[in-house]
C-alpha cells in the first residue's frame, strides 16, 4: 500500500517535471527563432505577431477594464473597513495603489488572457493537429513552431505589460471613485496620494511579473495544442487542460518571483 502510494508520488512528481522540461524546451526555440533567428535569416513574420497583438490586447481592453476598475473599488472598500477603525482612512489611496501595482493588476491580466487568449491558443493549434494542417506544414518545409508559436510568444512578451499598466491604471482610478465619494478626497489629492506611494520597484516588479505570465500562457496553451491527439473531443480537453495548468503555473510564477522580490528588497 505504502509502496504504491510512493511510486504513484514518484511517477506524478516524474510527469511534472517531463512536462516542465517540454515547456521549457518550446520556450527556448521561441525565443531562439524571435532574438536570434532576424540574425541567421529567418525573420519575423511581423505581420502575423501584429494580428495577433491585436487579437490578445487590444480587443482585451474593454473586458480588462471593467474588471480591474471594479477590483480596485473592491480593494478600497474592502481597505477603508479596517482603516476607518485605525484612523486611517487617508490611507486607501496607498493601500489600493500598491496592491494593484504588486499583485493583482498582472495577475488579474494574466487570469483574464488565459480565458481569452490561452485556451484560444490550444483550440486552434489543436484543431490544426486534428485536420493535420500541421504535418502539411512540415511536408512543406515549415517549422511549426516558428510559423504557429513565435508570433503568439511575441505578441504576449510586448503586450502583456501594455496590459498590465492598463489594469494598473484602471484598479487606481476605481479607487478612486470610492475616495472621492466617500474617504474626503478630491481626485487630483488621490491621484497624488497614489502615485506618492509609489516607487519604481512596484512597478517594475509587476510588470517582470507580468511578461513571465505572458511567456508560461503562451507556452502551456502551444504546447497543449501541438500535444493533441486525435479527434474533436481532444481539442476540447486540451483546451481545458491549457487553461487549468496555465492558471497553475502563473500563480507558482507569481509565487517564486514574490519571493525572490521580497528576498531582494531586504
Amino acid at each position: 500500500m505504502i509502496s504504491d502510494l510512493v511510486a504513484q508520488i514518484g511517477k506524478t512528481v516524474i510527469d511534472g517535471l517531463s512536462y516542465l522540461g517540454a515547456l521549457a524546451s518550446l520556450v527556448a526555440r521561441s525565443a531562439y527563432f524571435v532574438f536570434i533567428g532576424p540574425f541567421q535569416g529567418k525573420p519575423v513574420r511581423w505581420r502575423r505577431v501584429v494580428s495577433q497583438a491585436a487579437e490578445v490586447g487590444v480587443r482585451a481592453l474593454p473586458i480588462l477594464s471593467l474588471i480591474t476598475f471594479f477590483i480596485g473599488l473592491i480593494l478600497a472598500l474592502q481597505s477603508a473597513y479596517e482603516l476607518r477603525k485605525l484612523g486611517a482612512l487617508s490611507l486607501v489611496a496607498t493601500a489600493v495603489a500598491i496592491s494593484v501595482t504588486r499583485e493583482l493588476g498582472p495577475l488579474i491580466t494574466a487570469i483574464l488572457v488565459i480565458g481569452r487568449s490561452g485556451s484560444a491558443f490550444a483550440a486552434e493549434i489543436g484543431t490544426m493537429r486534428v485536420t493535420e494542417e500541421i504535418d502539411a506544414l512540415e511536408t512543406m518545409a515549415i517549422e511549426p513552431v516558428e510559423f504557429l508559436v513565435v508570433p503568439k510568444f511575441a505578441a504576449m512578451i510586448i503586450m502583456m505589460p501594455c496590459l498590465t499598466l492598463w489594469a494598473n491604471a484602471m484598479g487606481i482610478l476605481g479607487g478612486s471613485l470610492f475616495g472621492v465619494t466617500e474617504a474626503g478626497f478630491t481626485w487630483s489629492r488621490y491621484m497624488r496620494s497614489s502615485l506618492d506611494a509609489l516607487y519604481l520597484h512596484d512597478i517594475t516588479t509587476g510588470l517582470i511579473k507580468s511578461v513571465m505570465f505572458g511567456i508560461t500562457i503562451t507556452a502551456v496553451g502551444c504546447y497543449e495544442g501541438l500535444s493533441t491527439g486525435g479527434g474533436a473531443e481532444e481539442i476540447g480537453r486540451s483546451t481545458t487542460r491549457a487553461v487549468v495548468l496555465s492558471i497553475f503555473l502563473v500563480i507558482l510564477v507569481d509565487l517564486v518571483f514574490t519571493a525572490v522580490f521580497f528576498v531582494g528588497n531586504q
